[in-house]
């Protein structure tokens, strides 16, 4: 249990949030959301102790262990992979140092037996004698094999220290939870695994992400940060955005009776608890269920971006034909190879490797920015693209403003017209002549959207669109998707972006491709499905 108590944190003259006060206790599972900027972060930070509040104080049940995600990936490089994960129980490592430090002695004494014996009687206590068969189940459920587990973590990849840091955090079940961003760099299926394996945790557990199917499936609680205030909430991520909307929409509604609200309200919660109880995830959401309440729907004061794709034109029967497509990157690998298809009218496709260099490279082909490739590829006459790339650094090496570097990419200049498209974009007032090179990564992906909003285009071409972007940026992102009358062709991590736009799946591999139209949830749980790819990928 976590107890917050008029909790203020600000620096220099800007106030975070202040009086906040909030308890959060065991077998709940709490998702931290608001605005980059907003202070998700700064408030894991005071909770786990690394950042001093400015005023207020946070105590922990007693007796109880705090764990917390760690993000330095060199931290830990001298030590072994087990040892790095078992380290993350600090009072159990302790022990299990002393102990073993007393047994090297050579000079063994009567002092040192009886010391040896009491930790001996600690390490049981705590579990010890499983801790190493524990903490090898962890790193195995994450994807990382038992040939990894003993050799120093300087040897393993980023991706694979990302999961060795996050086993850390898991290991001894700790009594409260930390966790910022912990599905970045996950594939999808060791995503399910922690998904699996935080639904069923009994201690409290807080988790800050963008990701939100992940919140969806593992927050019984919101917690919101939105201009100074931290309020809890029941309810997942899908319920405080959707409950949220629905009571701004009463609130402007200035005919509606109360009484009347109030059973819309009523009708809204019964048919968002009948859908969780049917869902996959339903044993992740119970305990939310019966606390779900009408008093505590309020309208939302985030501004969600205005992302209006607005097409010429209607895209034609032939949008893009692909044919022996083959690519190798540079250190030799293979990315696809033989890759043959159609994009067909109405086709929303997301693109999927185990490689992800496979997608970016694909799109860099089909965007004629990549000439060294084998095969061909022909887009229809009907056609127009915009394209939204990986890595967009080379748009904001310049120093012009954001009025003029929009209006690069647009046959109307006049600033009033500029203005409107990056209002839409939430850049108000002397924001809009900041120089585009001093963006953040928000920032600059809320100007290339921008950019494609001019466009006009009939086809979207999407590598990673959540990324860098807010979740307010995120859902209006995908809100609009859903409801493009063009083709998308996108790779992407944000499963519900995926699950709730696109309609087909293909797969980019060494040995050709696989492709489906299928549901997306289906293909990554699917066993058929799931030996394909394996062949595939030999």
């Amino acid at each position: 249990m976590i107890t917050v108590s008029n909790l203020a944190i600000q620096f220099g003259k800007r106030v975070l949030f202040s009086d906040v006060n909030l308890k959060f206790t065991a077998g709940n599972c709490y998702g931290i959301i608001g605005a980059n900027g907003a202070g998700k972060s700064t408030l894991i930070r005071m909770l786990s102790g690394d950042l001093d509040p400015t005023r207020g104080n946070i105590q922990f049940g007693a007796g109880e262990r705090l764990s917390v995600l760690k993000q330095n990936h060199f931290e830990f490089d001298e030590f072994t992979v087990l040892e790095t994960v078992m380290m993350g129980h600090t009072e159990l490592w302790k022990v299990k140092e002393e102990k073993d430090a007393i047994y090297l002695k050579e000079d063994f004494s009567d002092a040192d037996g009886i010391r040896a014996s009491e930790l001996e009687d600690k390490f049981s206590e705590m579990n010890g004698w499983n801790a190493e068969s524990e903490a090898a189940s962890l790193l195995s459920g994450l994807g990382i094999k038992e040939d990894l587990h003993y050799q120093l973590m300087k040897e393993l990849s980023g991706m694979e220290k990302v999961r060795v840091l996050l086993a850390r955090a898991l290991f001894g079940k700790p009594d409260n939870l930390l966790l910022d961003e912990p599905t970045n760099d996950l594939d999808v299926d060791t995503v399910m695994w922690l998904e699996n394996y935080l639904a069923n945790y009994e201690n409290t557990v807080l988790v800050v992400s963008h990701d939100r199917h992940f919140l969806d499936a593992v927050s019984t609680h919101t917690v919101d940060i939105d201009f100074g205030k931290v309020q809890l909430f029941s309810g997942n991520y899908s319920f405080w955005y959707e409950s949220s909307q629905l009571a701004l929409r009463q609130q402007q509604n200035q005919n509606k009776k109360a009484d009347e609200k109030r059973k819309e309200l009523e009708e809204f919660i019964r048919r968002f608890s009948a859908n969780v109880a049917k869902s996959k995830q339903a044993t992740s959401r119970k305990k939310m269920l019966e606390k779900l309440n009408v008093e505590e729907i309020q309208p939302s004061t985030r501004k969600y971006p205005g992302i209006i794709f607005t097409p010429d034109r209607d895209p034609g029967n032939m949008v893009l034909e692909i044919a022996g497509l083959s690519k190798t990157a540079e250190d030799g690998t293979v990315l696809f190879k033989d890759v043959n298809f159609n994009v067909e009218k109405n086709d929303k496709i997301i693109f999927l490797s185990r490689d992800p260099r496979a997608m970016t490279a694909f799109f860099e082909i089909i965007n004629d920015h990549d000439k060294d490739h084998q095969g061909t590829y022909n887009w229809g006459i009907t056609i127009t693209h915009a394209y939204l790339p990986l890595d967009n650094s080379e748009f904001f090496n310049t120093d012009l403003n954001l009025v003029e570097w929009l209006g690069q990419f647009s046959t109307d200049t006049t600033e009033s017209f500029i203005r409107g498209y990056l209002g839409k974009m939430l850049f108000a007032g002397e924001e809009i002549f900041k120089k585009a090179s001093v963006l953040s990564g928000g920032e600059k992906m809320r100007c290339m959207i921008s950019r494609m909003m001019l466009r006009n285009a009939n086809v979207m071409i999407l590598d990673s669109p959540a990324n860098h972007l807010d979740l307010e940026s995120i859902q209006a992102f995908n809100n609009t998707l859903v409801n493009f009358k063009g083709n998308v062709l996108m790779a992407s991590h944000d499963r519900e972006f995926i699950q709730t736009v696109c309609n087909r799946i293909i797969e980019l591999t060494p040995n050709g491709i696989i492709d489906k139209q299928m549901d997306y949830d289906d293909y990554v749980t699917s066993e058929d499905i799931k030996a394909i790819r394996e062949r595939m990928y030999k």
